[in-house]
């Protein structure tokens, strides 16, 4: 039994090119997936930023405008009195100073024993680390209020009522600053330390020219949250400054308003230009953070 090669047939039309189905985009699918997200974080950014935008434009409206019916989102008659009336009406340029140093100092001290407090608690194995570490977690489990009775008694108890340093130390170790450092200093592996001492290097330089380079983003993304929480703390400095040469933005904001009524536009004013030093300080550091590369130095 013998078989005998079939000829293939041949195109009557040789210059007729084979028709192929154009090959699926490996992208349509994720842009599908892509645009039903896109939209509620769009429609999430809308609901948040509706508020924000409205108070801001409250701001530009006369005190007549504010409550007028139909409420109206754009003011009719923009003006800037609220914001002359609030910078005078209080001592904001003092206000401004008072907190910037206090805000300044704070972040500063704060970066810096959060980042030695994490190094020690990633990087030291010793049981009373751990149990420090616990003790740190706890005090995010207690309200603000709560502690503070016993932070004032031992604040003023040191001579440092009514003084811009009763309010900056209390504030200084922070449980989500020990924690993000903590965190970051665990990824990092622990042969590069093994091999820095190997070298020769001591821990003082190991921390200061390896493990300080490399926690970069973790430290501006402390250094805004931390600024933001200074600036916008209003009980502590409360309870703590009786001088009104020493008082803070929050508690200046607060002075404007009268026991009787409140005059609207001076208080949105006020508040807005509250804001400008954390927008700003937002913006320029946002940058770094999010072109940081976290693991830079690092390779496998």
């Amino acid at each position: 039994m013998t078989t005998t090669d079939m000829p293939r047939p041949v195109d009557a039309d040789p210059g007729r090119a084979v028709s192929k189905k154009p090959p699926r985009s490996a992208g349509g699918g994720g842009l599908r997936r892509a645009v039903p997200a896109t939209t509620l974080l769009w429609i999430l950014a809308c609901l948040y930023g509706l508020p924000v935008l409205w108070f801001i434009l409250s701001s530009l409206k006369p005190a007549s405008d504010l409550f007028s019916y139909p409420l109206t989102l754009v003011p009719r008659n923009p003006t800037l009195s609220g914001f002359r009336a609030a910078w005078d009406s209080a001592n904001f340029s003092q206000y401004f100073i008072n907190t910037t140093i206090v805000c300044v100092i704070t972040t500063i001290l704060t970066v810096g024993v959060s980042c030695c407090t994490g190094y020690a608690l990633a990087k030291y194995d010793n049981r009373w680390l751990k149990a420090f570490f616990l003790c740190i977690l706890a005090t995010t489990m207690l309200p603000g209020e709560v502690m503070l009775a016993p932070s004032f008694l031992v604040v003023r108890d040191l001579g440092l009522y009514n003084s811009f340093a009763g309010i900056i130390l209390p504030a200084v170790l922070t449980a989500t600053g020990c924690f993000m450092f903590r965190q970051f200093f665990l990824t990092v592996p622990d042969e590069l330390v093994e091999a820095a001492r190997i070298d020769g290097a001591r821990e003082l330089s190991i921390f200061l020219r390896i493990m300080v380079p490399i926690s970069r983003p973790i430290m501006l993304t402390l250094a805004i949250l931390s600024f933001q929480w200074r600036w916008n703390d209003y009980i502590w400095p409360l309870l703590m400054l009786n001088d009104p040469n020493k008082f803070t933005v929050q508690i200046g904001i607060q002075s404007i308003v009268g026991a009787q009524n409140i005059n609207w536009s001076v208080l949105l004013g006020a508040s807005v230009i509250s804001m400008i030093p954390l927008i700003a300080v937002f913006l320029v550091f946002q940058r770094y953070v999010m072109n940081a590369d976290i693991n830079a130095g690092l390779k496998d």
